[in-house]
């Protein structure tokens, strides 16, 4: 087992989904279980599902200084950006490291591929992207946060990571390592997905996709509602207010979209989040779970929650209020997490009326209200790619 880390403050951070922009939407959408899906209007041919869409960006092209990387993404990305000072914090901390001691370490499944989409649509008689569209740093698997480096002004290491829908999260584990071995002094991390034809018709294919508003671990559940999100938090070497205190990471090499049937990957990175946190489980007042309402994957996680954890914690899923957000699920689930040890409220499983009889006591229909002072944070993607986060509160 891992060895116990020390913590690391997150000193900002702040998410933009489909249930709004910042801390404050947030907070009103998990007390009130209101929900930010809708009818699906996306692409030019939509299909019969619902979407989580943040709305506006069409309108909302970036700044002249940020125009070579106009797209979809990078404008959600700017409006996260934007939301609860964070961009105020960052200029903070490139003030007192320098530009060059912070990282900038993102996830995302898709980057700017809803571009290049476009782009391909409309092809000039020589087969030639429209002029518009010529942009060569938009269409890479990097642009994400070679696009947030510039923004930021930063001149840290820039990593992106992409492992599906655990890639954010993943992003808080590779910042530890580099604050932990002195290579940086501070970190944004996070990421952002937008939605796009790809993954519409690419999960529908796949039959995962749900007619209706998805209803994470219900008995009825009958698939995923895609989303889009970004979300940013700033990591510095603690301790503080809110802490990343343990991380587990774990790759199934199962299937490449199903889980491993009895949840060992899941388990594994569990366990050693937790042995990095230095905690049982029994610590844990709150689990943000994966919960995307697909049959397996809720199954999977239900069984291991109820063999691992007592049945004061509360868990839930925040799904059926944002959509899936693919390569932002990570850093949404751990917004939600930063805001339960914040305000102290923990969201209920908004959508669902009925829980799977195979859930144990812990996850939880409707929101509550508790001390919270220890949230556990699930991301699981496809190929088996595992990340569990732990937040904790510090010492007041």
């Amino acid at each position: 087992m891992p060895s116990k880390i020390a913590p690391i403050a997150v000193t900002a951070w702040t998410a933009t989904s489909a249930v709004g922009s910042g801390r404050a939407a947030m907070l009103e959408a998990a007390t009130r279980s209101r929900s930010g899906l809708r009818p699906n209007d996306f692409t030019h041919q939509p299909l019969p599902t619902w979407i989580g869409r943040v709305a506006g960006l069409e309108e909302a092209p970036l700044p002249s200084s940020l125009a070579a990387w106009d797209c979809r993404n990078h404008r959600l990305a700017w409006q996260g950006l934007q939301a609860d000072g964070f961009l105020d914090a960052v200029a903070r901390a490139r003030e007192r490291f320098g530009a060059a001691r912070v990282a900038v370490v993102l996830g995302t499944s898709t980057s700017s591929i809803g571009a290049t989409e476009e782009a391909y649509r409309r092809l000039d008689a020589e087969g030639r992207f429209p002029v518009e569209m010529r942009l060569p740093r938009v269409h890479t698997p990097h642009s994400l946060s070679a696009f947030t480096q510039e923004a930021l002004a930063l001149e840290g290491p820039c990593l992106t990571i992409s492992t599906a829908c655990s890639s954010s999260a993943k992003a808080f584990a590779t910042a530890e390592r580099m604050l932990r071995l002195g290579l940086v002094d501070a970190a944004v991390v996070g990421g952002a997905d937008t939605l796009c034809g790809s993954v519409l018709f690419g999960f529908n294919a796949l039959q995962l996709v749900s007619p209706e508003a998805c209803r994470p671990f219900d008995v009825a559940r009958a698939g995923i509602n895609l989303g889009e999100a970004a979300g940013f938090a700033l990591l510095e070497r603690g301790p503080g207010a809110l802490m990343l205190t343990g991380y587990g990471e774990a790759s199934d090499a199962y299937h490449m979209s199903a889980p491993e049937p009895n949840g060992l990957g899941a388990e594994r990175a569990l366990d050693d989040a937790l042995a990095r946190a230095g905690i049982d489980a029994s610590a844990v007042d709150h689990i943000s779970l994966h919960g995307t309402a697909s049959a397996k994957n809720d199954e999977v996680e239900a069984a291991l929650v109820a063999r691992r954890f007592g049945a004061r914690t509360h868990a839930s899923s925040t799904k059926g209020l944002t959509g899936h957000t693919l390569g932002a699920a990570g850093i949404v689930g751990a917004a939600f997490s930063l805001l339960a040890l914040e305000t102290g409220w923990m969201p209920g499983n908004a959508g669902s009326t009925r829980l799977d009889p195979a859930c144990g006591p812990q996850i939880r229909l409707d929101a509550a209200r508790a001390d919270v002072r220890c949230v556990v944070s699930h991301s699981f993607g496809f190929g088996g790619t595992n990340c569990v986060l732990v937040f904790e509160r510090g010492a007041s």
